[in-house]
């Protein structure tokens, strides 16, 4: 049995790799919950284009303070528990894994638009990409990381404009959905 250490109070408690993991994804569950809560309110009140938008500036900001804190030294995402291993398959996001539970995947995809907007960021010259993205129906997610473009610049940095099309898996899902 893997375990983690853990110092409380210079005492060491051992906790079992699975328990830590099922915390973590815990954790991740209810952050998916409370992305959808906001996400779906903001589209049901004020349309999926308005909605979109904010939710969009929303997630922008949070990828500016996920890359602010990641050059601090602070881990980006949790090392065990984000994704589900899986036996000679492809690890599964809890995050998506609960997008697709509810089938919210109009406002659930849009969380993972945080990819290419906080590698831009720290480094607006590239951006790391979905090539396959479970919240939109792929079977899991992969990745790559490629060249931004002027206009991925000037729309992600720029206010109030759309720039989900710098992730084009996520913009081909955006183009065929026309909104929820």
């Amino acid at each position: 049995m893997r375990v983690l250490s853990f110092m409380v109070d210079s005492d060491v408690e051992m906790v079992p790799l699975s328990e830590a993991e099922n915390e973590v994804k815990v954790v991740t569950q209810r952050l998916t919950l409370l992305h959808l809560a906001y996400a779906r309110t903001l589209v049901d009140e004020l349309g999926w284009e308005k909605g979109k938008q904010l939710v969009l500036n929303a997630i922008k900001e949070y990828a500016r303070r996920v890359a602010e804190r990641t050059e601090q030294g602070h881990q980006s995402l949790p090392k065990y528990g984000f994704w589900e291993r899986r036996e000679g398959k492809p690890q599964l996001c809890e995050l998506g894994k609960l997008v697709l539970e509810y089938g919210e995947m109009d406002i659930g995809s849009l969380y993972c638009l945080i990819d290419p907007a906080k590698t831009m960021h720290a480094n607006p010259d590239e951006k790391l990409v979905h090539t396959k993205c479970l919240t939109v129906g792929d079977s899991h997610c992969e990745f790559k990381t490629v060249p931004t473009t002027r206009e991925d610049r000037e729309d992600l940095f720029g206010e109030g404009r759309d720039w989900s099309h710098v992730d084009p898996r996520l913009d081909e899902y955006y183009r065929e959905k026309k909104g929820p």
